[in-house]
């Protein structure tokens, strides 16, 4: 070891010795002009904080959520403006907590709750839907033929009479179920959204439309003015309780959560400091550290803010990635800094030896970093797509903040005196088999037979233990009602209480049926609409189906004096033409203007995976049985049917993305160790890290859905660093005609400490996630704090393990990046993953 640690860089004490003309031009660049480059990137900071805090929003959309060149989903964008109501809209459900809905007070208090609805921009007016709506109508057969009206009386005013009228005129409409409850102790307010707010242009705001709902209905009906008491997130108890669900009210939550979740990054910057500090003990290096990677999140903001990119619940976890990942790489910086000084080195020359050795290595990091981000953009969801875009542009900012700027401010401030000393006592010691050394020892001895064998015996076994587990990963959600909240979040324990006392759900799923002008009028359209719905009925996850058949039905038998022989469809045109306008009086909503389309409404028990995927092989394969040039069954609309095409591009989106960043990262590998036995190396135990984290998510039940689908790119991405740290220094030892043995023990007395302190401080950065009232960010914080955590294990262990088989007789050939190092290079134990050539 003592000839090793010859120091190749010369110790140089006054920068007047030094040549400033040395180093490759962006060295010079940088450090010779230190002020200027200091001034620009102050200016940058400025700018770019300002933009990120006048300009970022959090902005998020239904169209980004769903795979928008899915067959499925362009069918339902191509038909959308004939299918109002089947797309995005809440429901809003008023309860009488000490009565039932025949209250005069009650129908006051729905009234209220209808025109501040009615009356909201952005609600598609002409298709909302409740007790107070003149589109909600009755109708009955009587002996003059029919008759009906609106269910609200037109002269209503809470007289006994005119709530008795009422109470008829809700059985006649056959509502109960569906907009009146069951037990008649609430009703429903069925409220469409456009795409876009009518009056202005711009998209809806789902937080201020949220924030409506609870301070123009919550705070005034349900608690009564005391908004303190609606914040703790317990229920009012008041007279009245207003439960909404739907996927506005549903964003709305999560960014009030994410509000809360900005207090999590401040713990992340407490706990860095912390674990910097504790390995440092140098107060300047540690902010200076932390203050880099602060930097790095600012401009990433800004940038994002300048591109006119928004933030959402999904990209928001971001920065935190960002943060970390910079934390990592100013902590090597500041570790290789720190031995040069306190060798004696002066601390502007100490900063250009580490830019010099680590500069590349770090680029080369965080390309591999880029990696796990950049195949997201395979991923036909704009959501995830935007989130590897602000990815990608964080990984960029940080080859300016981590890899310059901070060997650039180290050379202005340096390292305490103490920190370089105990760091260099920590080294000896270690040299000497005592405090890291036992520990760099115990590593050693998985590069002997006996411990070799045995830990890919162990990891061969959890491979396939957690293969087999895998198997039951499920594709979509679950658990009924929103996932990505706690199950008991006030919109959870809202959903379920409108499952429990409503007959059909909002989980809608619709088969499109498209025909020429007046077309889903013809017999044989009607016929294979009416098929269509009975077999999707028998599924048992199907509560009923709606479709006009059923409205044709009625209307027939009750032109008919309700003769039940009749509740059928007639192969006589004018029947079916005259039951189809008075179904446009009634329920317009079941075909369009020109009766070229109509919808098969299926309402689903719910919308777990298994549900949805049984639904679409029923109408799917209906479909394609039965559609010919004349009419067209086309899924699939609703609810559940975008979210079942959602699931249809994560589930082909899964292994391929995997295979695209396993490609990409053996590509890296073989680039920089050209050996395929170094890229198996690296990358079996990542292999056995995605493996494992699929099956904890079978464990912890957690399906692979939008929020969930890029953590294992991601753990792949960022977990290869540390097969780099640690491989690249064994196989130039290696190369240098050391054992095995000799060749890791080096390695890992080098770099061990720093991929532990990466390993940690990388987890420390999401661990707190666990504590998030959002449910999947606390589902990704778990997952990644497993494969950041793994990840590190698997290197320091299955590395040398793995190597004792591929590599113990091999060195790379010369020539390649891993052998193009001197001996000084890999010295230091603050190194980066690549060695590489200094000038």
């Amino acid at each position: 070891m003592g000839n090793i640690k010859q120091d190749a860089m010369p110790v140089i004490r006054d920068v007047r010795d030094f040549d400033h003309r040395s180093g490759n031009l962006l060295e010079r660049l940088v450090f010779n002009f230190r002020p200027l480059f200091m001034l620009l990137m102050a200016l940058a900071t400025v700018v770019l904080g300002f933009m990120a805090v006048t300009r970022l929003e959090l902005r998020p959309s239904f169209e980004k959520m769903i795979p928008q060149s899915q067959p499925y989903i362009q069918n339902f964008l191509e038909n959308r403006a004939s299918l109002r109501g089947l797309g995005n809209s809440v429901r809003v459900v008023v309860e009488n907590t000490k009565g039932d809905i025949f209250d005069p007070e009650y129908l006051d208090v729905l009234k209220q709750v209808n025109d501040q609805l009615f009356l909201t921009e952005g609600v598609d007016r002409a298709w909302m839907k409740s007790l107070w709506s003149p589109a909600v109508r009755w109708t009955e057969v009587t002996e003059d033929g029919f008759q009906g009206g609106p269910v609200m009386p037109d002269t209503y005013s809470g007289q006994p009479e005119q709530i008795e009228q009422l109470r008829q005129n809700i059985s006649r409409a056959g509502i109960v179920g569906s907009l009146v409850a069951s037990d008649f102790k609430s009703t429903m307010l069925i409220v469409p959204l456009l795409d876009k707010a009518a009056a202005g242009g711009q998209r809806i705001n789902y937080h201020a439309f949220s924030q409506m709902l609870e301070e123009q209905l919550r705070d005034k009906i349900e608690y009564a003015g005391d908004s303190a008491a609606r914040k703790s997130g317990v229920e009012g108890s008041g007279h009245y309780k207003v439960r909404v669900i739907g996927f506005a009210k549903l964003m709305g939550d999560l960014i009030d959560g994410l509000i809360q979740v900005m207090m999590f990054f401040g713990l992340a910057v407490v706990t860095s400091l912390i674990i910097i500090y504790a390995y440092t003990r140098c107060v300047r290096s540690t902010l200076l550290v932390v203050g880099c990677s602060l930097i790095a999140v600012v401009w990433q903001l800004g940038i994002v803010a300048w591109l006119g990119y928004a933030i959402d619940p999904y990209s928001v976890l971001v920065p935190f990635l960002i943060f970390a990942i910079g934390v990592s790489h100013a902590a090597q910086k500041m570790n290789g800094i720190m031995q040069d000084i306190a060798r004696g080195t002066h601390k502007l020359i100490a900063a250009r030896y580490t830019f010099r050795r680590l500069f590349i290595a770090g680029v080369t990091a965080l390309l591999a970093d880029a990696v796990g981000f950049a195949v997201l953009m395979l991923i036909d969801i704009p959501v995830i797509q935007d989130l590897a875009i602000t990815a990608s542009i964080g990984v960029a900012v940080l080859i300016f903040t981590s890899l310059l700027l901070m060997p650039v401010a180290l050379s202005y401030v340096g390292v305490g005196a103490k920190a370089a000393e105990r760091a260099l006592k920590i080294d000896n010691r270690a040299e000497k088999h005592k405090g890291f050394g036992k520990l760099w020892d115990a590593l050693d001895r998985f590069t002997t037979a006996k411990w070799a064998t045995g830990a890919v015996l162990v990891a061969v076994l959890m491979g396939i233990g957690g293969y087999v587990v895998s198997l039951n990963l499920k594709i979509g959600d679950l658990e009924s009602g929103a996932p990505e909240l706690r199950a008991d979040s006030r919109y959870n324990r809202d959903n379920a209480y409108i499952t429990q006392h409503y007959a059909l759900s909002s989980d809608l799923f619709a088969v499109m049926i498209k025909t020429a002008p007046e077309g889903c009028l013809n017999y044989k359209t009607l016929v294979l609409a009416d098929r269509l719905a009975w077999e999707l009925q028998q599924y048992p996850g199907v509560q009923a189906t709606a479709s006009l058949v059923n409205a044709v039905r009625q209307i027939t038998a009750g032109t008919y004096e309700g003769n039940p022989k009749l509740n059928s469809i007639q192969r006589n045109q004018d029947v079916l033409n005259y039951a189809a306008q008075q179904a446009s009086v009634n329920s317009p909503e079941l075909f369009n203007t020109d009766c070229s389309l109509m919808p098969v409404i299926t309402f689903l028990k719910d919308h777990k995976a298994e549900t949805l995927d049984a639904v679409v092989a029923i109408a799917d394969k209906f479909a394609k049985e039965n559609s010919t040039e004349d009419r067209q069954f086309l899924l699939a609309a609703g609810t559940a049917g975008i979210e079942a095409a959602t699931n249809i591009v994560v589930r082909e989106a899964n292994r391929t993305m995997l295979l695209y960043v396993y490609a990409a990262v053996t590509l890296f590998c073989l680039i920089t160790f050209r050996s395929w036995r170094a890229t198996l190396v690296a990358l079996l135990p990542l292999v056995l890290t995605s493996i494992l984290c699929e099956a904890l998510m079978v464990a912890m039940g957690i399906g692979v859905k939008v929020a969930t689908l890029p953590v294992i790119a991601l753990g792949v991405g960022i977990g290869v660093d540390y097969a780099l740290y640690l491989l690249s220094v064994q196989l130039h030892f290696q190369r240098q005609g050391l054992p095995l043995s000799q060749a890791y023990r080096n390695a890992v007395s080098f770099t061990g400490r720093v991929v532990g302190l990466v390993g940690i401080t990388l987890a420390a950065g999401v661990v707190c996630w666990v504590w998030s009232p959002i449910k999947f960010q606390a589902d990704m914080g778990i997952l990644l704090t497993f494969m950041f955590l793994w990840n590190m294990l698997g290197a320091l262990i299955l590395i040398p393990a793995l190597s004792y088989f591929l590599l113990r007789e091999r060195a790379p050939k010369r020539g390649s990046v891993a052998a193009t190092e001197t001996t000084e290079s890999t010295e230091r134990p603050g190194m980066s993953h690549a060695v590489t050539t200094s000038e």
